[in-house]
């Protein structure tokens, strides 16, 4: 609890700082588009912050447009309506918890085949290094196209970029956390005549945590990432990538800046989850965080 108490100062201390940057960053973006009415209101300082701060279509909405703007399509519009934010919040969350399930499978998998196979490694490392060589924004249309031309749309397609993007630092920290045991400990299981299973449950595993759940804190942003990306390329109508896309082609920079607001404080909720659970399977190994 103190450890939380004590990361959060610092985190609003940021988070204070960009607000006041936000808001200067507002004068001289808005006040060109919104130069006639600053003019009429008679010029001058109060008039250009009052009309930057508050323009109908600002190129860059000040923070308490933004948070109206997030009240009004979070707790005014019932969650299951299609204009609610959290309907579409819910439509892109669901694409990436799907991916990070099967993208942590997966490189958990991957990792324990590398471990114990040299030929495997071998093989194995460096197509899964150039995988991640491919631009997402490269390689989202074509896996949407061959899924959409065996049936499958939706869900499926999207979580699979999840999956495709965070796969990989699950699989290289899930490689460093089963190999970090010492050769003594090793040589110990063997002397105990364990088997490959058995020291795997045993040693490497709970040896492997720590550094599973520092690649899960990532694995699970660049989760939604993918799943974001996933949306851009569908025209999709629902999901926070869609609410981009509709933002961006009727120049509706509110509501472009809301979902991504909506998509940093998902990300942000997920990694301190991720967090939450590390403390507390570490707390049960005995081991202080």
């Amino acid at each position: 609890m103190k450890t939380e108490r004590g990361q959060a100062i610092p985190v609003l201390v940021i988070c204070l700082i960009l607000v006041v940057v936000w808001y200067l960053a507002c004068i001289p973006m808005n006040s060109v588009v919104a130069e006639a009415k600053i003019a009429a209101a008679g010029g001058g300082l109060a008039a250009t912050l009052t009309e930057s701060w508050n323009h109908t279509r600002p190129v860059i909405p000040a923070p308490h447009q933004i948070a109206a703007d997030l009240w009004a399509t979070v707790f005014t519009i019932a969650p299951w309506a299609k204009k609610s934010l959290l309907y579409h919040c819910w439509v892109t969350l669901s694409s990436t918890l799907v991916g990070f399930i099967l993208g942590t499978l997966l490189g958990i998998g991957l990792a324990i085949l590398i471990v114990h196979s040299r030929l495997l490694s071998k093989a194995l490392m460096p197509l899964i290094i150039a995988s991640q060589t491919i631009p997402i924004l490269a390689i989202a249309p074509m896996i949407i196209v061959v899924l959409g031309a065996m049936g499958f749309t939706g869900l499926l397609p999207k979580a699979l970029i999840s999956t495709y993007l965070c796969f990989f630092p699950v699989t290289i920290g899930m490689v460093k956390g089963l190999m970090s045991p010492d050769v003594i400990h090793r040589d110990l299981m063997h002397t105990y005549n364990a088997g490959a299973a058995e020291t795997l449950w045993k040693l490497r595993l709970p040896a492997s945590v720590p550094y599973l759940f520092t690649s899960l804190k990532i694995a699970i942003a660049i989760a939604l990432t993918g799943a974001i990306v996933g949306e851009l390329p569908t025209g999709a109508v629902a999901g926070i990538g869609a609410r981009l896309l509709i933002g961006s082609y009727n120049g509706l920079t509110m509501m472009i800046w809301s979902a991504l607001v909506a998509g940093s404080v998902m990300a942000a909720t997920l990694v301190w989850l991720v967090g939450h659970a590390e403390r507390r399977m570490l707390a049960r190994m005995g081991v202080r965080a």
